[in-house]
């Protein structure tokens, strides 16, 4: 199976490189499924239903998310009956939405889709782990799914490494988000797994973490109140990790990285061409 798995999506030039690439990616890489961290998709801050439509039009499979999951109170309503769109498992119990969701590919493959966030330096949430845990043994890799792909939303590295380890040999890819800086440690683990510390973001690099310069630069050389971040708004890139499994056990067998845009030197799966 081939999988593709896209950063953290920032605001207007974010989307914008998705739906500009991802239709011909499709395409050209016969891919299976795409997934999107969708969290800071409306100007840096949540979701729209509208912005969902336009990424699921674009060719992408199911939409995670994050500690800004319910920034755009509309999602509290539509994330109930959009089952493609995921937040994150460690949400109280009685959050709106689900952390885990079953997509089906156009042939017919089962490709389960779990979401958890971190607790370094990130809101106190229900143990990652547990939550984790608890979605791999409802649907085991190999048996209830074809695919298991896990984004964990979280700042710190070493609990990002962590749960790659923790997910080695049950999952098909375990990816960090939320950083929104690309790392260069993909690789796939000793018992099968796909990882990467963080995808980075899909949106304008020329940017503090994709917003507009001036305010993140003035807050911290003055430690005092000002106007609201937005998103920056230059020519966007894109940012992720295509992946690709084996049938037969549903584990990954290669991984690459893929930038496409300004700022980053552009890198491209060269297994798929």
């Amino acid at each position: 199976m081939r999988l593709l798995f896209l950063g953290d999506v920032v605001g207007r030039p974010g989307r914008e490189a998705v739906t500009g690439h991802l239709p011909g990616l499709r395409d050209r890489w016969a891919l299976d499924c795409v997934i999107i961290n969708g969290e800071n998709a409306a100007g840096g801050f949540g979701i729209t239903e509208a912005i969902c439509e336009d990424l699921f039009a674009a060719g992408v499979d199911a939409i995670t998310l994050g500690n800004h999951a319910f920034d755009q109170r509309e999602a509290l309503v539509f994330i109930e009956r959009e089952h493609r769109l995921v937040r994150p498992a460690t949400f109280p119990s009685g959050t709106p939405g689900r952390g885990a969701t079953m997509v089906e590919t156009a042939r017919g493959a089962r490709v389960l889709v779990v979401n958890a966030m971190g607790r370094i330096f990130m809101d106190a949430m229900d143990c990652p782990f547990t939550r984790v845990e608890e979605a791999l043994a409802d649907c085991p890799l190999g048996y209830g799914a074809d695919a298991v792909i896990v984004d964990f939303h979280a700042e710190a590295t070493s609990e990002k490494q962590a749960m790659g380890h923790f997910c080695d040999g049950r999952a098909s890819l375990v990816v960090g988000t939320h950083t929104h800086v690309p790392t260069a440690d993909y690789r796939v683990l000793p018992g099968g797994t796909a990882y990467i510390s963080d995808l980075g973001m899909c949106g304008d690099y020329d940017s503090v973490l994709g917003m507009g310069k001036d305010e993140p630069l003035r807050r911290f050389l003055q430690k005092t109140p000002g106007s609201r971040l937005e998103a920056a708004q230059g020519e966007g890139a894109l940012a992720g990790l295509a992946v690709e499994t084996d049938d037969a056990t549903g584990l990954a067998t290669r991984c690459a990285a893929l930038r496409l845009g300004p700022h980053l030197p552009p890198a491209l799966p060269d297994f798929w061409d």
